[in-house]
């Protein structure tokens, strides 16, 4: 007999268990990655906007290493280049609480700064110069300033981006594999190395890529649309 479908045999028992895990680890470390590249993106965005070239050039040298180096190497850099220059009780330390996944989150988190920092600053480009002078004129910081008048014009300009950016951060959790991060792709390949079931295996682990992935972009089209004419 030929070989025969059977995708309950990767949904139930032991093997379910360890997709399901493999989903919580993906979408912890899609959530963490993108909380402080937002973070981080902003503080980058207003440092760049602040016009010193000393701190310019860093900002601008950390964006275009994170925009032309593949996002596998970044994470290879954190997990093998990093732990090299650390002593070893550091190492120990850090293994014992799941190296792997702080090392992911840090170089995914990096990369979409770089990224984000990009579109908020295209934002920030489209936003009239006398806009800044006004908000200094009646007594904010530059600070104060960017946090109440500038920024938020400048997300929602940018938000399309921001958005896309966002899709691609969930996409590039599964890089995470390459470093031991049991996240969904990699508890997909051990489950097929069980189970001998390799299209169940990776068919189911697809049908939950997609699904989350056309959640994104369906929760970016609302948003798109509420914001829209705010940003007309």
């Amino acid at each position: 007999m030929g070989y025969q479908l059977d995708f309950g045999k990767v949904l139930q028992g032991q093997y379910l268990d360890m997709i399901l895990q493999g989903l919580e680890t993906t979408m912890i470390l899609f959530v963490v990655s993108w909380v402080f590249g937002l973070i981080l993106a902003v503080i980058l965005t207003v440092i760049r906007a602040t016009e010193f070239k000393p701190t310019n050039f860093l900002v601008a040298a950390f964006v275009e290493y994170h925009r032309n180096v593949p996002i596998l190497i970044q994470l290879f850099v954190w997990y093998f280049g990093f732990a090299v220059i650390l002593p070893d009780s550091v190492n120990d330390f850090l293994n014992d609480i799941g190296a792997e996944m702080g090392y992911a989150i840090v170089a995914l988190a990096l990369n979409k700064a770089a990224y984000m920092s990009e579109d908020f600053r295209s934002g920030l480009r489209s936003i009239h110069p006398a806009q800044m002078e006004a908000a200094r004129s009646i007594g904010l910081t530059y600070l104060g300033a960017m946090r109440w008048v500038i920024l938020p014009q400048a997300w929602r300009l940018a938000l399309p981006a921001l958005l896309g950016q966002t899709l691609i951060l969930f996409k590039a959790t599964s890089l995470g594999a390459a470093i031991g991060v049991a996240e969904l792709s990699y508890q997909a390949r051990y489950v097929e190395e069980q189970s001998f079931r390799i299209f169940e295996a990776y068919g189911v682990t697809t049908a939950i890529y997609m699904a989350i992935s056309f959640a994104i972009m369906w929760v970016s089209s609302l948003l798109e649309k509420r914001f829209q004419l705010r940003v007309k």
